[in-house]
């Protein structure tokens, strides 16, 4: 009669555990892609560009656009192709919005480098190489689009 009082009281407290637990973790963790993106631009006072790029999220590939402007001291004349990381994805679709600079840009040496974030919380951590010329001072917005 012990023995059967024991195995219940385990059991009970085994549910009792496993339902605290999954009422204390979160229903969705935001996960992490890659990207590869091709963008154009030229301009003078200000900038229009455009391109393409690849998300890679949970090993499948999504196609999107980018397009942007940039208004303020621009001579632009280039084409990069960046590499990078989209954080705090929950979804392909959360990749797609308007996104402004959060790390500055950097170009040394034809290397470019940025830091983007969007009104969902997505933050894009490109580097990769540009070709051709470009002398900015300005504030640009940049815009994703899936296909």
């Amino acid at each position: 009669m012990f023995m059967i009082k024991c195995r219940r009281s385990s059991i009970l407290c085994a549910v009792l555990m496993l339902f605290l637990w999954s009422a204390t973790a979160s229903p969705s963790q935001a996960d992490t892609g890659t990207l590869r993106v091709v963008f154009g631009k030229a301009g003078l006072v200000a900038a229009v560009g455009s391109g393409e790029g690849v998300l890679t999220f949970h090993g499948k590939r999504y196609a999107f656009i980018v397009a942007g402007g940039s208004v303020g001291a621009t001579l632009a004349a280039s084409t990069s192709v960046l590499r990078g990381t989209a954080l705090n994805l929950n979804s392909p679709a959360d990749l797609a919005g308007t996104y402004t600079d959060i790390g500055g840009a950097a170009v040394a040496a034809g290397v470019s480098a940025v830091k983007l974030r969007n009104d969902k919380g997505v933050v894009l951590e490109l580097r990769g190489a540009k070709l051709g010329v470009e002398v900015s001072a300005n504030v640009a917005l940049i815009t994703i689009a899936t296909k």
